[in-house]
């Protein structure tokens, strides 16, 4: 293996760290604790770890946490009941509402229900909007997770070609809008896109979030590109073995030729719940007038 391993857990880390610091610094200058609430609706077993782990997160950056687990047959109006009341809270500086919903709940009125202000996840239409526009909002976390991997291995991305394989409104839209705003040239590929591999051979960076187990294979790589790859695909095991995570990207094959890539699990991964935190800080500090960090830069 040639490539540079992105080690996602260890900047994942220190970006939680700087996240405590602006924590205490705005609540030792303001009096202002960031808060987070987390919207759970039902017994989904992931969303259940996933939840708890933001928690957990939340209270050692020394944020206020604020969970609300809700039976799985809430009704549609009770639910934008409860976001009406968070926006509200002057406690409450994030609203993050566990995906996905129960089917006979409608996601894109719960999402639009949001405080823009509030919107960590950066879902909301007027934070896409702002993204598009070049103006300041709340990015969606993978993303974010995503653009502070490849700003902390390869610095400045001005003229930089990258491809990204996806087009979904949580990854591939938004990231492809970061990449354009770092001056990268970006390509955005999908399922009907023509000589995919072809264009991959181009990239200088590739961003994979397709959800297609090793789909992007070694020979698919420019020698020397940074890979990021956003895929969680878990393989069925074989007889009496366990089940096995992989991304997006065939990492042994792409690992001899790229300069540098995520693992999976252990790259961007880890990433998404530091930007969950970092953006209610980013939140907090907009209601109260403040600059937030720029947390692209290693602090």
């Amino acid at each position: 293996m040639s490539a540079t391993v992105i080690d996602g857990k260890s900047i994942a880390s220190e970006l939680r760290t700087r996240v405590a610091r602006e924590v205490q610094r705005l609540a030792a200058t303001t009096n202002v604790t960031p808060g987070l609430a987390v919207v759970l609706v039902g017994e989904d077993p992931a969303s259940q770890i996933y939840v708890r782990n933001k928690a957990r997160d939340s209270r050692e950056a020394g944020m206020a946490s604020f969970e609300h687990r809700l039976p799985a047959d809430t009704t549609q109006d009770h639910l934008l009941a409860l976001v009406g009341k968070l926006n509200a809270d002057p406690h409450v500086h994030g609203i993050l509402v566990q995906l996905p919903l129960p089917p006979h709940l409608d996601s894109a009125s719960v999402i639009a229900r949001i405080d823009p202000g509030k919107d960590v996840d950066g879902l909301t239409i007027e934070n896409a909007g702002r993204l598009a526009a070049g103006l300041p909002g709340l990015v969606p976390c993978t993303p974010l997770g995503c653009l502070i991997l490849l700003t902390r291995t390869l610095g400045d991305l001005a003229g930089k070609r990258a491809l990204v394989i996806g087009r979904s409104i949580l990854v591939g839209k938004p990231v492809a809008q970061l990449l354009l705003a770092e001056n990268c040239t970006v390509t955005m590929a999908h399922s009907r896109t023509r000589d995919l591999a072809g264009e991959a051979r181009r990239a200088d960076i590739l961003i994979a979030a397709i959800g297609k187990p090793e789909m992007v294979r070694g020979d698919w790589i420019k020698p020397g590109a940074a890979v990021i790859d956003v895929g969680i695909n878990r393989l069925p095991a074989p007889e009496g073995g366990k089940s096995k995570v992989v991304g997006d990207v065939a990492f042994a094959e792409a690992a001899e030729v790229a300069g540098a890539i995520t693992p999976v699990p252990g790259g961007v991964g880890p990433m998404t719940i530091a930007c969950l935190l970092a953006n209610t800080v980013t939140a907090a500090s907009h209601k109260l007038g403040l600059p937030a960090p720029d947390w692209r830069k290693a602090d």
